[in-house]
């Protein structure tokens, strides 16, 4: 008989726990209606060693109540990020319990909770590489990759604000991830441009883009590349694996890049450029020429081959390939940028012999003949320069380099028509 007794009571217990459980996420309600949401948490925390063992429904309320109070916390921008991950981890818990249960009440509000939430994440990190703060922006947008992995993309710019921070151990797994992915980043804008505000808006397909211009919304339409972005994430994953003395791993995770993906031309000069930074130059000869055999006609290969040259220091193999660029397209900006530039790269070294020279008739006569050198070396540029300020008449720094070049051979009437354009 004493028994039965006990067992009465322990039902009692469990009867009482649970009213006061429902009178917790009651109260949580009340509270966060009343714009307290921290108080709505306390409440919540409370029941938290009773919600385990509720039933589903009072799960789904419990964890749809604490998300709430967790995204209204971080709307006021209380410690955002940290609440805005914790409110998705409430929700996803929420979406999991009524899967289980086969009951959805709160689910369909909690994903659209949940990709808000991504979209705010997305917002405050591009704000926050926009301050600098780099390494901030990487983790969010990487936490916006965490609730949807099929948005890879996020994860791609999470790993690219990281190496901007030149925090490598941050962007390391991030990028050796996206090698586990095979992610390049290939695809194709469908543009056209708003007529009501002027802006280039960007469509989902062809379909969608055409439909707005026949209906008058947009005009301009027109359609363009994405580029592989491999190359860039296997260059990136490389210089960080040899920086940390993973040398032959960073070899063997471009060559397994470019045995699986054998018609990404990219790939050859990330492990062309892996072999300059090895000072093996007899292999990135050999990978530089694969290059071009497998692709002569492709103005980015041979451009990105005038980089790798210039940056390795050979300057007549990048004006080389800098020429034959805009030889397969006249309309290559960057193509009579860095021609440019590198022609300029002349004018240090006699800069310094001037200043070097005293008054002497010796010294004057030389100082004449270093005047006419610096001379020739400006007017080489111009034609370049022009190219390029005209191709791209908003870039300052080339408005600029020209107006200096102009400045100082004193072409005046030029100088002056060129200022007035700025």
């Amino acid at each position: 008989m004493k028994s039965k007794y006990v067992i009465l009571a322990s039902a009692l217990l469990i009867s009482v726990a649970t009213f006061a459980q429902k009178d917790q996420i009651k109260n949580a309600e009340k509270a966060l209606k009343g714009g307290d949401a921290q108080g709505a948490l306390t409440q919540l925390k409370d029941a938290e060693s009773l919600i385990a063992n509720a039933k589903d429904t009072e799960q789904a309320q419990y964890y749809f109540v604490q998300g709430n109070a967790f995204l209204e916390l971080a709307n006021k921008k209380v410690e955002e990020s940290k609440n805005l991950l914790a409110a998705a981890s409430s929700y996803s818990k929420l979406i999991e319990v009524e899967k289980t249960s086969g009951k959805q009440k709160y689910s369909t509000q909690a994903a659209a909770s949940i990709a808000n939430i991504k979209g705010l994440l997305i917002n405050s990190a591009i704000a926050d590489t926009q301050a600098s703060k780099h390494v901030e922006g990487a983790k969010k947008l990487y936490e916006a990759y965490q609730l949807d992995k099929k948005d890879t993309i996020n994860l791609y710019y999470a790993a690219s604000t990281a190496v901007n921070s030149q925090d490598f151990d941050l962007a390391l797994p991030m990028y050796e991830e996206l090698k586990k992915l095979n992610y390049s980043g290939k695809g194709t804008l469908y543009l056209a441009v708003n007529k009501a505000n002027g802006n280039e808006d960007n469509f989902a397909n062809a379909k969608e883009r055409d439909l707005a211009v026949k209906l008058g919304t947009h005009e301009k339409p027109k359609t363009e590349a994405i580029p592989s972005k491999r190359g860039e994430i296997y260059k990136n994953l490389a210089l960080i694996l040899v920086q940390k003395g993973r040398t032959e791993d960073a070899k063997k995770a471009i060559a397994d890049a470019r045995k699986a993906n054998p018609e990404d031309t990219s790939l050859i000069l990330t492990e062309a450029n892996l072999y300059l930074e090895t000072k093996d130059f007899d292999m990135y000869k050999k990978l530089v020429n694969e290059a071009l055999e497998k692709d002569p006609k492709n103005a980015d290969l041979v451009f990105n081959l005038g980089v790798i040259s210039a940056g390795a220091k050979n300057n007549a193999d990048a004006e080389k390939y800098y020429l034959r660029a805009i030889e397969i397209n006249p309309e290559y900006t960057n193509a009579y940028l860095n021609l440019a530039a590198l022609k300029l790269e002349a004018e240090k070294p006699i800069i310094d012999e001037m200043n070097k020279l005293g008054t002497s008739a010796k010294d004057m006569k030389r100082y004449d003949v270093l005047k006419a050198q610096r001379e020739a070396v400006f007017k080489g540029v111009i034609p370049y320069l022009k190219k390029a300020n005209e191709l791209d008449p908003k870039n300052e720094d080339v408005s600029k380099t020209l107006l200096g070049v102009y400045s100082a051979l004193e072409m005046t009437a030029e100088a002056k028509a060129l200022k007035a354009k700025m």
